[in-house]
């Protein structure tokens, strides 16, 4: 269990909507369903009406600084399959990185590997009381893109296993281009921030308002965003 884990939700019982693409750049296809994760027949990019509009209001002030620039939304809402696809391919990819063979791993070197994807990637756990962030709809992994949708460029790639991944990796930089990586990254979180979002210790891109782990980070004693498959109306 990871300390946010502790926190107790009281679930607003707010729906999950559907996130436009004219409003925000979408990744497409979806880097998730594109590797045949199981969703059901409904988009991926699925928000809490509260975090879409917390979204629009980080756009906002984003566009303050730099007009013409958008968030692009990576990923939104993921269910529980998904989640469980997601970490099992992760480890097959630590797997396969490492030139080991699946069948023949020591247990002490799967406890390992299992230790290094749960550092990104949270434990897809069935239980109400521990729903990892995005399966509550209110956690969203993003980047920016400029005036002509080209994307920003970050210092590394979303879902990095390293610690490039982390915000302010490269906040000591002594090369121009990662002192931008750095500064770009800096222009992600202010806009994010401004809307009360709070962002994921380990990861630049994964940004949250209401879940677990955001009532951690800033002192809640109770989320409002619990397991987003238990509401019953999604428009």
């Amino acid at each position: 269990m990871k300390p946010y884990q502790t926190i107790a939700i009281r679930e607003c019982g707010e729906p999950l909507v559907s996130v436009p693409e004219e409003v925000f750049s979408l990744e497409l296809p979806h880097p998730y369903a594109k590797l045949g994760a199981p969703y059901d027949d409904r988009s991926p990019f699925f928000l809490r009406r509260g975090i879409f509009d917390r979204l629009q209001a980080a756009q906002k002030a984003l566009q303050q600084q730099r007009p013409g620039w958008r968030i692009r939304i990576f990923d939104a809402y993921r269910p529980l399959a998904v989640q469980q696809f997601m970490v099992n391919y992760t480890f097959a990819e630590v797997v396969r990185s490492k030139q080991l063979s699946p069948e023949a791993l020591t247990p002490q070197q799967r406890r390992d590997i299992l230790d290094e994807v749960y550092r990104f990637w949270a434990l897809p756990s069935l239980d109400r009381a521990t729903p990892p962030p995005h399966s509550t709809g209110a956690a969203v992994d993003v980047t920016l893109v400029d005036e002509c949708d080209r994307e920003i460029d970050m210092g590394s790639p979303i879902d990095e296993l390293s610690e490039r991944s982390y915000p302010n990796h490269f906040a000591d930089a002594t090369t121009a281009a990662e002192r931008q990586f750095h500064e770009n990254r800096q222009i992600l979180a202010e806009a994010m921030t401004s809307a009360e979002f709070a962002q994921h210790p380990n990861e630049w891109w994964h940004f949250s308002y209401g879940d677990q782990l955001w009532a951690w980070l800033t002192q809640r004693s109770t989320a409002i965003y619990g397991r987003g498959d238990e509401i019953a109306e999604i428009t």
